[in-house]
């Protein structure tokens, strides 16, 4: 049993960790690029990534690869401020309105890799 606990906490933490991780500064202009596509082995453990996390992720990636600033986007998605597009880039949880928005602007997003769909 302490092994099955040992596990477990061990794959908590690694969630945890990633999504730390890709929930980068809102100062950084670093776009990580996507992880490679690798056969499982002993050596390499998938990690799933909160959905809100990686919707954010991909929002960022894809108005920093258009060289939009984050006011720019937020205008072109017809929201009123700033605040409201920051959100977005941060652990949010969009309407269906809102995504089609996003997906409207950010063709290349894609809502399978958020959802782990791939």
């Amino acid at each position: 049993m302490t092994q099955g606990r040992n596990r477990a906490e061990l794959e908590k933490n690694m969630r945890e960790a990633l999504n730390l991780y890709l929930e980068e500064p809102e100062s950084s202009k670093v776009v990580f690029p996507p992880p490679a596509r690798t056969r499982a082995n002993r050596n390499v453990v998938g990690v799933e990534v909160d959905p809100a996390v990686a919707f954010a992720y991909q929002i960022r990636q894809s108005r920093l690869r258009n060289h939009l600033t984050q006011r720019e986007a937020a205008r072109r998605l017809g929201m009123r401020g700033i605040y409201s597009y920051q959100r977005l880039e941060r652990r949010a949880n969009p309407s269906l309105r809102m995504i089609k928005k996003v997906i409207t602007l950010f063709p290349d997003l894609s809502l399978d890799e958020v959802l782990g769909d791939r």
